[in-house]
């Protein structure tokens, strides 16, 4: 059994079989993380100690008989975000250096009752505010298919350790692409919920106390190396918690079991004035075509009738205004309240539009972001894109989007691109349909090949 590219029910069926501990997961994916890990800098924080404390107690549970959860004795890290109690949370920002919660997040606490062992956190962007992983805590993360490229960001750090075998399930957040633009550098999957669907109570350090500012556009979700990953980690994470009134009781469907020749499939090569690379654009028509082959129903979109790059702008001042309230001075001349009704508003037009683009489809497959794994620059440096200067800021335009909509999406791995690099895809379907879009997600992984190991790990 080769641990550290096991699945999540793999390794969690084979200590319940007791053909392995859980010191002895633990352990194999502790020497993965120090075998690669001080060139990778995935792993930011590590709590070996409180880690084989906990294995053991799950051994020993164990042998009393008692089951944890589903997850009982798998190992797993955090983006460096997520309360948690007894280790730090920094968000790579140096006032938060020395940060712990008083208590675990909600997600957190609920991975842990399912059995999870919490071995680390993960490197992220400096208060999660950039599309690379670096930050004056601990410097930049590489990526695990080639260290002078980026992992992305925010989460790059946690799709570089998935990706590199350092522990088979991470956890993000996604305010502008933060999980799906990394797993589509790393060549892993991620699912960013629909809005409101995850708890965000305590996915962000709060070390005095002040009220939660984000609440909208921001997901929280996991990565891993399959669709059927996700899901079981979705399930476990999912819905109302007692801690964030913005969730819904909506049920958390299992996935289903899908054959391709059910499915109804728009895709969209590129969105009217967003950049794409065109080996990413040609994934996409390949991957249309592998499926209208495999039985699908298989169309071009015919996209709503928006102004994608108004909607950017629009989450952005929406962004803007929910971080102006977390300011410990108010500015002087705060928004007027009037402002965010009317941001609001405008929001409204496009989450129904896309709403009512999804009665004719399952799902649209699209772009991630408009490159693959680019090398570590200085945030804003133009980007080349087949030879021309593209705009830093439009990176995560494909997933932004949907952030500002409220859509869930799942990120795929698609091949990779001329230069060896992973491209990835996503798939974006109706408000509350995350089951079925990990359905789909796993019904084509036969077509792309699904994870690939990187080089060397």
């Amino acid at each position: 059994m080769d641990l550290v590219f096991s699945s999540i029910a793999e390794i969690a069926t084979a200590i319940a079989a007791r053909r392995i501990s859980a010191v002895e997961a633990l352990d194999t994916h502790l020497a993965q993380i120090d075998r690669h890990n001080e060139a990778l800098n995935a792993v930011v924080i590590l709590d070996r100690e409180g880690a084989h404390e906990r294995a053991r107690q799950a051994d020993a549970a164990q042998a009393r008989g008692d089951t944890l959860g589903p997850l009982h004795g798998v190992p797993f890290t955090l983006k460096d975000a997520h309360e948690t109690a007894g280790v730090r949370t920094t968000a790579g920002f140096p006032p938060f250096a020395d940060h712990t919660a008083r208590q675990d997040s909600p997600v957190v606490a609920r991975l842990k009752a399912a059995g999870a062992i919490l071995v680390g956190k993960t490197n992220v962007a400096t208060m999660l505010g950039d599309w690379q992983s670096d930050n004056p805590l601990f410097g930049h993360t590489g990526n695990p298919w080639d260290l002078s490229r980026t992992a992305g960001g925010s989460s790059g750090g946690a799709a570089a350790a998935v990706a590199a075998g350092m522990t088979p399930f991470e956890v993000g957040t996604d305010m502008q692409d933060s999980i799906r633009l990394p797993v589509a550098f790393c060549g892993v999957y991620g699912l960013k919920p629909t809005e409101h669907r995850v708890s965000l109570a305590g996915a962000f350090p709060d070390p005095d106390g002040a009220p939660r500012s984000v609440r909208l556009m921001s997901c929280v979700g996991p990565l891993a190396r399959s669709a059927e990953d996700l899901a079981l980690i979705y399930r476990i994470i999912a819905g109302p918690d007692g801690a964030d009134t913005d969730l819904p009781p909506v049920s958390v469907e299992m996935m289903p079991k899908l054959d391709l020749k059910s499915l109804r499939i728009a895709f969209a090569d590129a969105f009217p004035g967003f950049p794409v690379a065109s080996e990413i654009s040609a994934a996409v028509k390949r991957l249309a075509k592998q499926l209208a082959s495999a039985g699908a129903k298989v169309e071009e979109a015919r996209l709503p009738k928006l102004d994608l790059h108004d909607d950017l702008a629009e989450g952005g001042k929406l962004i803007g205004m929910m971080l102006e309230v977390a300011q410990p001075e108010p500015p002087e001349q705060p928004t007027p309240v009037s402002h965010w009704f009317a941001a609001l508003a405008r929001r409204d037009r496009s989450i129904l539009a896309w709403e009512r683009f999804f009665e004719g489809c399952d799902a649209l497959l699209c772009p991630v972001a408009m490159t693959t794994a680019f090398p570590h620059c200085k945030p804003g440096s133009p980007l080349k894109i087949d030879g021309k200067d593209e705009s830093y800021w439009m990176l995560p335009a494909y997933g932004a989007v949907f952030n500002y909509s409220g859509h869930p999406s799942v990120a795929i791995p698609s091949g990779q691109d001329s230069n060896g690099l992973p491209i990835g895809l996503q798939l974006v379907g109706r408000h509350w349909s995350e089951a079925r879009l990990l359905g789909i997600a796993a019904a084509i992984a036969p077509l792309t090949g699904g994870f690939r190991r990187p080089p060397g790990y």
